[in-house]
C-alpha cells in the first residue's frame, strides 16, 4: 500500500514537471511570435533609379552657315577647325592692314544643364604643322571677338552692329572679359565672330624688319571654358 502512494507521488510529480516544460514552450512561441518590415528606395517614379548626378556640356558649330546638322564635340585642343577668310582673300595671305573672319556657335547639348562659357586667349594648335620660328608672326596679330545671342554676319560689319565686344587685343594675350549664358537642353545657342588682324605698321620684334615676317603661317587655337 505504502508503494503504490509513493509512485502515485511521483507520477503526479512528473505530470507537473512536464506540465510546466509545456507551459514554457509556450510562452517561448508567444514571444517570437508575428514580425513584419518595409523597405523604400529612391526612384524616379516608373521604376527605375531617382537619385543620381546632372549633366553638363556644351557642343560647337563651326559651319559658315551654321547646319543644323554640323553640331560637333571638340573638348580637345585643336578642336574644330574655323577657316579665317575676308572678301578675297585667305586667312594665309595677309599683308599688313589687313584682317579675317572666321565664325563658331556654342550651345548645351540636349540632356545638359544650363552653364556659363568663357574665352580664353589663344594658345597654339595642338599637332597642326606652322612655320613660325620664334613666335614673331604668332606675336604680332592682334585678335577681336564679338559675340550675340543672335545670329549675325561674320565680317568687317559685325563689329559696327548689335553685338557685344568679348576680347580686344594682341592674339597672344586676349581673353574674352565676359562670360555668356547657354540655357539647359539647347535652349540657346551664343555665336561668335573671330576677327584676326596683321596691324600696319606690324610691331616687330627686337632686331627684325617687315620682312622677317613673310610666308609664315600660325594655327592659333581657342578654348571655352564652360562652368555649369
Amino acid at each position: 500500500m505504502e508503494n503504490q502512494k509513493r509512485r502515485l507521488v511521483r507520477r503526479r510529480i512528473f505530470a507537473v514537471a512536464a506540465g510546466g516544460a509545456a507551459l514554457g514552450v509556450g510562452v517561448a512561441a508567444t514571444l517570437a511570435a508575428w514580425t513584419d518590415t518595409e523597405w523604400v528606395f529612391g526612384g524616379d517614379g516608373a521604376g527605375g533609379a531617382g537619385v543620381g548626378t546632372s549633366t553638363f556640356a556644351i557642343e560647337q558649330n563651326t559651319d559658315p552657315g551654321f547646319d543644323p546638322t554640323a553640331w560637333t564635340d571638340e573638348p580637345d585642343n585643336p578642336g574644330g577647325q574655323m577657316v579665317f577668310t575676308a572678301a578675297g582673300l585667305l586667312g594665309t595671305e595677309l599683308t599688313p592692314g589687313d584682317s579675317v573672319y572666321a565664325a563658331v556657335a556654342l550651345r548645351t547639348k540636349n540632356a545638359s544643364i544650363a552653364g556659363d562659357v568663357q574665352l580664353q586667349a589663344a594658345d597654339p594648335a595642338a599637332g597642326i604643322a606652322t612655320d613660325d620660328p620664334g613666335d614673331l608672326l604668332f606675336d604680332a596679330l592682334d585678335v577681336r571677338v564679338a559675340t550675340s545671342a543672335t545670329a549675325f554676319t561674320c565680317d568687317a560689319t559685325a563689329f559696327t552692329g548689335p553685338v557685344t565686344v568679348i576680347a580686344d587685343g594682341s592674339l597672344a594675350n586676349t581673353g574674352a572679359t565676359l562670360t555668356q549664358s547657354l540655357a539647359a537642353a539647347s535652349g540657346s545657342t551664343q555665336y561668335y565672330c573671330f576677327e584676326v588682324t596683321l596691324p600696319d605698321p606690324i610691331p616687330l620684334a627686337g632686331g627684325t624688319t617687315p620682312e622677317d615676317y613673310m610666308g609664315r603661317t600660325i594655327a592659333p587655337a581657342w578654348e571655352f571654358v564652360a562652368t555649369s
